[in-house]
């Protein structure tokens, strides 16, 4: 990966995304199945950037430069389906991803809801460089949602 990219997408809080056609869940490591062959990165407004990696380069790109996720791991969010088949999510830190094919697999620390141990087609939101739970982040969003609705009046 060029340090261009890098730059750029820090500077521009890139937040990415990951989909895959199965996910498993050990109770410590997330793997994410028949991985996309592209890592979706996007900006916040202003800028409106949206681009592609390949799982290689994402992978890459974790333990480079100030503010890496290897530094300050991650936030996401995981969008699975149950087995009801409705669609449920859990927000989590991830860390030591590991690249196989179309396989990757993340440590993950669950914060807040269940990962089962597999589901079908699933999408995992991950938060920018060195910001959890910021006003952009993924885990953040949600976690303002929540506040709201825990609100007393």
């Amino acid at each position: 990966m060029t340090s261009d990219i890098e730059e750029q997408l820090e500077q521009m809080s890139a937040m990415f995304v990951q989909s895959a056609h199965e996910m498993t869940f050990d109770g410590e490591r997330l793997t994410l199945h028949g991985l996309s062959p592209a890592t979706l990165f996007f900006s916040d407004r202003p800028e409106r950037v949206v681009g592609h990696l390949t799982p290689q380069q994402f992978v890459e790109l974790w333990a480079e430069g100030e503010n890496s996720f290897a530094d300050d791991p991650p936030n996401a969010v995981l969008s699975f389906l149950n087995d009801a088949e409705a669609i449920e999510d859990a927000i989590f830190v991830l860390a030591e991803p590991r690249l196989e094919g179309d396989v990757v697999t993340y440590k993950i620390a669950v914060l807040e809801g269940s990962v089962p141990s597999r589901s079908s087609s699933c999408s995992l939101f991950i938060d920018p460089f060195g910001r959890p739970l910021s006003p952009v982040s993924v885990a953040g969003t949600h976690r303002r949602a929540r506040r709201r609705g825990m609100r007393r009046t």
